[in-house]
């Protein structure tokens, strides 16, 4: 989600991963692109409290906590209490990432929750984009290895329904075969964020 949230096709957890399925109540929950950030915020760098979100995010903490509490109610965050000093609430994320089969709400009956997928799958993508315009923008702030290192390309093949959802799973594999092969204090590694983005284009 990141495993950040994202459409089909649906990606084989990692081992160990704590992934959650979003049913019609929590994307009703996620159906906000303030909830949505503080989520992935809390799921890359981990358990915060309101005021440290709110200054990450760029929002007030009023605003944090309004909706921190609306992601607990959900089951999507929780009270990290063995954290907290005095009165200090400290927030941390329940689940490691999240899938959406966008298929199965696309078509209901509720028009809100057709509108949740649409609200969830364009702050993705939007989501996407600022992280790739952040990297543009900082590249000159990291090591020539890294500098070499990076890759933003794009492909067009012809391809059926069956062979990209074939495709988008393979990626998935390849890039799940990398996971936890380099400890966290590994001198000059970074966490990597790789997107995949699949779809159609009309032939004309």
């Amino acid at each position: 989600m990141t495993e950040n949230e994202s459409g089909p096709p649906t990606p084989r957890p990692a081992a160990g991963c704590k992934i959650h399925t979003i049913d019609a109540r929590t994307l009703r929950t996620l159906a906000h692109p303030l909830r949505i950030r503080l989520l992935n915020a809390l799921r890359e760098f981990g358990p915060a409290t309101a005021s440290q979100l709110g200054e990450r995010l760029g929002e007030s903490s009023g605003a944090t906590s309004y909706h921190l509490r609306q992601l607990a109610e959900s089951g999507l965050v929780e009270d990290a209490p063995e954290l907290g000093k005095g009165r200090e609430r400290w927030w941390r994320a329940v689940h490691d990432g999240s899938m959406l089969e966008s298929a199965d709400f696309r078509k209901h009956a509720d028009p809100e929750v057709r509108g949740a997928v649409d609200v969830l799958l364009h702050e993705t993508a939007t989501t996407h984009a600022q992280e790739l315009n952040t990297w543009l923008g900082t590249m000159d702030e990291w090591s020539p290895e890294w500098q070499r290192s990076w890759d933003l390309s794009d492909f067009k093949v012809r391809l059926t329904p069956e062979l990209a959802l074939e495709l988008a799973e393979k990626v998935h594999d390849l890039v799940e075969s990398y996971r936890d092969r380099v400890p966290e204090d590994t001198e000059g590694s970074a966490v990597v964020r790789t997107h995949l983005h699949t779809f159609p284009r009309p032939s004309e």
